[in-house]
């Protein structure tokens, strides 16, 4: 996993344990991407990261630009707290 990744995936778990997503929400809503972009990033983000080949991954994250990112950020982010949700009201 890159420097970079590390330091995603640090910043993901300290966002999920502070629970207020203003902040981000604020930085996603001023984003240079268009919808369009985020869709097909999204999508790009799901083929890969379900795929074995973690080099191949590694090569495509790595030349992501900020605000992609961001939007892997958040993504991840909402979507570990859907889950939580989920898992809380199956319970």
């Amino acid at each position: 996993m890159s420097e970079e990744s590390q330091q995603l995936d640090n910043s993901v778990i300290a966002e999920l344990q502070n629970k207020d997503h203003s902040t981000l929400a604020q930085q996603l809503d001023e984003l240079t991407c268009e919808h369009s972009d985020i869709i097909e990033l999204l999508a790009q983000y799901q083929v890969l990261s379900e795929q074995d080949d973690d080099d191949k991954f590694d090569t495509w994250y790595d030349s992501l630009c900020e605000d992609k990112l961001r939007v892997l950020k958040g993504f991840e982010l909402y979507r570990a707290h859907y889950e939580q949700l989920q898992s809380a009201a199956n319970d």
